[in-house]
């Protein structure tokens, strides 16, 4: 847009000379009689630059100006004083009143364009500069909210993460259509493990020790859930399931469940020892199945439980009952699903046979994993 300069004069014939030049030079011109109408044009139109005689009767230039630098919102309102009078003193008035810059009458045309343009510029420099101030005042706002929402986010997950597995709090927190803890159904791989001969264990050992023991199992375990971004449905004692595909969709599922399991019963070789010294003979079996299941929150209102519902669960917790210390039993399924998808080199799998399964009517297919030493 072109640049506004308003031109206050009480003499008629100064205003048009001065509007005309302005004008014909691409400006646009508002003009004013009397400093009183100066100071309403100003309020109902901000210029960018005022060009202001000083010898006017009512408010005369000074006190125009004066009002002007009296208003935070006008303080760098390019101001131009024309006059007549002595230019040394009113030079000096002038700076007294807040002026920027001196005309002398008569006008020389190209003396007033040259200040005109001179003062615009610096105005034009430091409206960017408003302009610039305003928007990082605006980013930086946005910043800090940004931020105390993300605050507020990590304290709800880290509040979320005490009771449900990082996957499903972050997805609990996301919303939208699909909500996690709706009632779905979807094929999952589901881990089930538990400790062998923790109930002679607990039957003679204090139970600080019992609780101790179980805080080492439980870490240990817990940080490889969470390294393969399992779903951890629950904890039952010594007893764990987990389960992989739901609520975040992984395209190995078996594969991650498989690695996971093996990598625990090489975790469990090092706990095992260190309870051995003490004289705890702790072991751990495990069982894998794979199957439709439907999963979602199981509770009332205040406690809420993620769970998964299916015959694939108990047919993990069966494999589990059914695998010796150290072993690791996979079902029909799993094993198929493992042929088709690359795996380490750090298990071999023999199939075992059918077994009869409490709760189940037939016999069942079962593959024992045997976990290999890293570099065996």
């Amino acid at each position: 847009m072109n640049a506004h300069v308003l031109v206050v004069d009480d003499v008629d014939k100064n205003v048009r000379l001065l509007a005309d030049v302005l004008t014909a030079r691409g400006y646009r011109v508002s003009t004013a009689a009397s400093g009183e109408e100066a100071l309403a044009r100003i309020a109902a139109d901000p210029p960018d630059l005022v060009l202001l005689d000083v010898m006017m009767p009512g408010m005369n230039g000074y006190d125009v100006c004066r009002a002007i630098r009296a208003d935070p919102a006008l303080a760098v309102l390019p101001v131009v004083l024309v006059t007549a009078l002595d230019p040394e003193q009113e030079r000096v008035n002038g700076l007294n009143a807040g002026a920027d810059d001196f005309l002398g009458k008569p006008i020389h045309q190209a003396e007033l364009l040259a200040r005109v343009r001179s003062l615009l510029r610096v105005k034009a420099l430091y409206d960017e500069v408003q302009r610039q101030r305003t928007e990082l005042q605006a980013w930086n706002s946005t910043l800090e909210q940004r931020v105390a929402e993300s605050v507020t986010q990590l304290e709800r997950v880290g509040q979320l993460k005490r009771f449900f597995s990082p996957q499903l709090a972050e997805a609990i927190l996301a919303g939208g259509a699909d909500d996690p803890l709706r009632s779905h159904r979807r094929e999952i791989t589901v881990v089930f493990l538990d400790l062998r001969g923790f109930t002679a264990f607990t039957e003679t050992a204090d139970p600080e020790e019992v609780m101790a023991v179980l805080a080492q199992y439980h870490a240990a375990m817990g940080r490889l859930v969470l390294d393969h971004e399992g779903t951890l449905e629950r904890f039952s004692g010594d007893g764990m399931m987990i389960f992989f595909n739901d609520p975040q969709p992984v395209a190995d599922a078996p594969a991650r469940a498989l690695r996971m399991a093996v990598q625990m019963q090489r975790e469990m070789v090092a706990l095992s020892g260190q309870w051995r010294r003490r004289g705890y003979d702790l072991h751990m079996g495990v069982g894998i199945a794979q199957g439709f299941a439907t999963l979602g929150g199981i509770g009332f209102d205040g406690r809420i439980d993620y769970g998964a519902i299916g015959t694939v669960t108990n047919l993990a917790a069966r494999l589990c009952a059914e695998a010796a210390g150290g072993e690791i039993l996979i079902s029909q399924r799993v094993q198929g699903a493992l042929q088709d998808l690359p795996l380490d080199a750090g298990w071999s799998i023999q199939e075992i046979g059918e077994l009869e399964l409490k709760g189940f009517h037939r016999k069942v297919a079962a593959w024992r994993v045997t976990a290999q030493e890293p570099g065996g």
